[in-house]
């Protein structure tokens, strides 16, 4: 089993969605497929499935590490800088 990178390793309190859409899309007036929280800021945005690819531009923009999945059932979080997964 792999170790948890730095980013991972450090999340103790997880940063629930304050809600559950992707602003900058309601803004545009578009849709999403899935939501991803910023674990730095909260910050709600859509994955990477979805066409603008929010989540992601947020990472690029702040260079905040880690996301975890806002949808129901899901339990795991992404490492940008790291590309690594974790369940929790």
């Amino acid at each position: 089993m792999m170790a948890l990178c730095q980013h991972l390793a450090a999340l103790e309190t997880l940063i629930p969605a304050a809600a559950y859409s992707c602003a900058e899309c309601v803004a545009l007036d578009d849709t999403w497929v899935h939501l991803r929280v910023c674990q730095s800021c909260g910050h709600v945005g859509c994955c990477d499935s979805s066409k603008n690819k929010h989540a992601t531009k947020h990472f690029r923009a702040t260079q905040h590490p880690v996301v975890i999945s806002a949808e129901p059932g899901e339990q795991w979080a992404w490492c940008y800088k790291d590309s690594q997964m974790a369940e929790y």
